[in-house]
């Protein structure tokens, strides 16, 4: 029989609910930490986080809770899931672990001062812990409801790695494992970037052709990042890279995806951010790739048109023909 283990979930958005839900539901003891006080009162008086997983019912048994120290005392796992930009300031909140924990990463962005992955945040405020990183093609609302899904673990650490990919795991939430943490990361990070772009091409109501062409040439950009930050270029052919991109891109139910078809549809991107309490993290990433590519010298012209069109003000259908006229050139 597995071992059931004591699991402290941080993030209170759709994905940290949903992950806290299926721990849950394998007979671990799970407790789950938002941030602020008043809604982790309101989602334990009716048992749903009414935000970010409408429908879904949190089990008794899952401990709701806005102590963070509390949160993590004396747990086995530490699965952060709040949003990338705040982990640093999570992780400086957390009590000194007592015995060894493993830390799992499960927030997908670039730390916007620092351009560093959550991994490396998550060393620097911790030290030498037991790490991993689980990411994939995940949409909350669908393996919340059970629906077929499959992801991937990464750890330098193969133990790590497998215990956590049998954590995980069950009927219908299949986990592969990989040690290539840097292309998890950067994979899991710039598809939100790509997603982004997606979104408006739908708000400019153009063509399957144009968001074909897109994730092709997206995943490119992806890969020749990844790449250069140390990554294996197999990493964003699978669940992590190409999975992930094709899913948030697609799925009505993807944030990032959405705030660019408004875009898409003539609304301003400071506008949007105002009146949503999402976290779409690739907002802020779309600043961070657009450095680290200057930083490490590489064409990323996708990503340059999505930031200049967030940060510049700059119109979308500009953009779209700018992307068409660049130079001709082999694939």
């Amino acid at each position: 029989m597995e071992k059931k283990l004591n699991i402290a979930v941080l993030g209170d958005g759709g994905w940290g609910t949903t992950l806290a839900i299926l721990l849950s539901g394998k007979g671990h003891f799970v407790t789950l930490w938002g941030a602020f006080p008043e809604y982790i009162a309101f989602m334990n008086r009716g048992r749903e986080n009414k935000k970010f997983l409408p429908g879904i019912k949190i089990p008794a048994r899952i401990e709701l809770s806005a102590d963070i120290r509390k949160s993590a005392s004396g747990k086995d796992i530490i699965v952060l899931a709040a949003p990338s930009q705040y982990m640093r300031s999570v992780m400086r909140r957390l009590p000194p672990p007592i015995s060894r924990v493993v830390y799992l990463s499960a927030s997908k962005g670039i730390e916007d001062k620092t351009l560093l992955r959550m991994s490396e945040v998550i060393k620097e405020e911790a030290g030498g812990v037991d790490l991993a990183v689980l990411s994939g093609p995940t949409i909350s609302f669908e393996v919340a409801r059970e629906i077929p899904t499959s992801a991937v673990v990464a750890s330098t650490k193969e133990n790590i790695a497998k215990d956590v990919q049998r954590l995980f795991s069950r009927e219908q939430f299949r986990i592969y494992r990989s040690t290539d943490i840097i292309g998890l990361e950067i994979g899991g990070s710039l598809k939100n970037i790509i997603a982004i772009a997606a979104g408006i091409l739908d708000g400019l109501g153009l063509g399957a052709n144009s968001k074909a062409a897109l994730l092709t040439r997206g995943l490119v950009e992806i890969t020749r990042l990844g790449v250069a930050a140390g990554a294996k270029r197999d990493t964003f052919m699978g669940l992590s890279g190409l999975g992930d991109l094709v899913t948030t891109c697609i799925s009505p139910h993807g944030r990032n995806r959405w705030f660019g078809e408004q875009i898409g549809r003539g609304k301003k991107p400071a506008g949007i951010l105002k009146n949503t309490e999402m976290a779409i993290e690739g907002v802020p990433t779309a600043k961070s790739a657009y450095k680290l590519a200057k930083r490490y010298k590489i064409e990323m012209p996708i990503v340059e048109q999505v930031y200049n069109v967030i940060y510049r003000n700059k119109s979308p259908r500009l953009a779209v023909k700018e992307l068409m006229a660049r130079p001709l050139k082999t694939e």
